[in-house]
């Protein structure tokens, strides 16, 4: 029998990410993550019928938000 643990869904290995895990990784509700995709401030992209967040679209995204805070 194996001990191995199973990987969790917020393992940092991840490669794409479900709406709502791009959410708790950003500490943003659902809706507004949504809303993110839905106006292109968050990279996403389509597989098949699924939406999905690449993975290093999370800190590209928050960088994005230091730099408009830096030219204001």
């Amino acid at each position: 029998m194996s001990t191995a643990v199973p990987p969790t869904v917020d393992e940092p290995t991840l490669v794409l990410l479900t709406v709502e895990e791009a959410a708790r990784r950003l500490s943003l509700g659902r809706t507004t993550c949504f809303a993110l995709v839905r106006s292109g401030e968050l990279e996403s992209v389509t597989v098949g019928r699924l939406r999905r967040i690449p993975a290093d679209a999370i800190p590209a995204f928050a960088n994005s938000l230091r730099t408009v805070r830096r030219a204001a």
